[in-house]
């Protein structure tokens, strides 16, 4: 079939719905957004041509998503070794900004880096002189891997998110406690949600979903971006904590690595076979996109791209 055809399906497909779902209220900025909108874009492999399919020219904040970024970014910082020193790569079947297990090991660290409190922990392990040279650092990566000089950070959504982000002040002050947090508390909690406010469209998702699916390879240069060891990795990871506390069930009916994020994005990274970014705010009670999660079980039936 025609991909831009089956595009169009999955999208009508997923589209209905968006009424079960809501914009993440508990982000003021967030919340005033029309819950409505729905796109998605597939990104080839062989040379980065992307098609699209409803809202893809919309920019929204990654949020989730790029906490796959910026793991790559601490592990190209620091190493592998030390970066899973501050955290863990097991899943949790607890909700995304869950505190209660950080009390309750012998080690401390969080779970896995898909959560917040493991995102905060790498964004905590992201190098620069001040917050500033951080924060471009990670600009600068986010522009690489989406292949889009534009991307930026939204600082409306970021000065939403430190007014009223107590849970994860809350987070990193126990972490700072036990030992797994160096240095200011307030400067890493005010870089990660810089990153969390990364702003982008369906085609940078899907790009970015292509270096993933491409084993670290930009389709468009050939270049390698990201090693094959951290792309296994991140891969891995997506599979088994990247949708909260979804992904179990997500992996068995969909069953591609992906990453969601509470602004509505979701990145597909079928191995081998494409990039895939969708767009829709009205999220279920997981934080999930409600007609993004429909719009990929249309695709991966209709493209054979289950993994399993």
């Amino acid at each position: 079939m025609n991909q831009q055809l089956l595009l169009q399906e999955a999208l009508s497909y997923g589209r209905p719905f968006t009424r079960y779902g809501k914009p993440a209220g508990y982000i003021p900025e967030l919340a005033k957004i029309d819950p409505n909108r729905l796109g998605v874009a597939i990104c080839s492999l062989e040379d980065g041509s992307i098609i699209t399919a409803g809202e893809c020219d919309a920019y929204f904040t990654m949020q989730s998503i790029a906490k796959v970024m910026s793991l790559i970014l601490a592990i190209e910082h620091n190493g592998f070794e030390y970066v899973f020193t501050k955290v863990g790569m097991e899943p949790t079947g607890d909700a995304f900004n869950s505190m209660v297990r950080l009390d309750q090991l012998t080690d401390n660290k969080p779970f896995n880096p898909m959560i917040n409190a493991g995102a905060i922990a790498v964004a905590s392990c992201i190098r620069g002189s001040c917050l500033a040279e951080r924060q471009q650092a990670c600009v600068d990566f986010a522009r690489l891997l989406t292949g889009n000089p534009e991307v930026d950070i939204d600082f409306s959504v970021f000065r939403s998110e430190k007014a009223t982000g107590y849970k994860n002040r809350a987070i990193i002050n126990l972490m700072k406690s036990n030992g797994i947090i160096d240095g200011e508390v307030e400067e890493h909690l005010d870089l990660y949600f810089s990153i969390c406010s990364i702003s982008a469209n369906c085609k940078d998702l899907s790009y970015f979903a292509a270096v993933l699916a491409n084993n670290g390879v930009d389709p468009r240069s050939g270049r390698e971006l990201v090693p094959l060891r951290v792309v296994k990795l991140v891969r891995s990871l997506m599979v088994t904590c990247g949708m909260y506390d979804y992904s179990g069930e997500f992996a068995a009916t969909v069953g591609m690595p992906s990453k969601s994020g509470v602004g509505g994005g979701i990145i597909s990274a079928p191995i081998g076979k494409c990039g895939i970014g969708v767009y829709g705010p009205a999220l279920d009670v997981k934080g999930n996109s409600v007609g993004g999660l429909k719009v990929l079980e249309y695709l991966s039936d209709k493209m054979g791209l289950n993994m399993f």
